[in-house]
């Protein structure tokens, strides 16, 4: 039925650059032009659907996907799926506590001077401190 379309749509093209070219006023030349180029377009859309239902489009599949919202997971691989692409187990060792008892703390609280810009501010001395460690 698209191809009857098409060629219908071709024969009216041609019939209508014909009168065109035989046109003796320009308002009759200017009318079978235009409807000339409007059978020609509706030609053209009818043939890219008879080829677009001859020849799909092949599926396009995205290799990369750089989306920014929010937490995501993006897998750049072959496409193949292979032992080396599924879920592991996490070789990292696990991080071990830094403070491991009360006795191993990352700041120590050593006293320094207090400093110029404010004089009234001290450090802290051993006997202001919190009794918990």
């Amino acid at each position: 039925m698209l191809v009857a379309q098409a060629h219908t749509l071709d024969a009216i093209f041609n019939n209508l650059a014909r009168r065109a070219i035989k046109a003796e006023y320009m308002d009759n030349l200017d009318r079978y032009l235009r409807l000339a180029l409007k059978a020609q377009a509706q030609c053209r859309m009818t043939w890219e659907a008879v080829s677009d239902i001859k020849n799909p489009p092949l599926m396009g599949y995205v290799r990369q996907a750089n989306i920014a919202h929010g937490p995501q997971q993006v897998n750049n691989g072959s496409g193949r799926r292979s032992e080396s692409s599924r879920a592991q187990e996490n070789p990292n060792v696990k991080n071990r506590l830094l403070e491991e008892g009360d006795e191993q703390r990352l700041d120590t609280g050593t006293p320094q001077a207090a400093g110029t810009a404010d004089p009234d501010l001290v450090s802290v001395g051993k006997i202001d401190r919190s009794e918990d460690g």
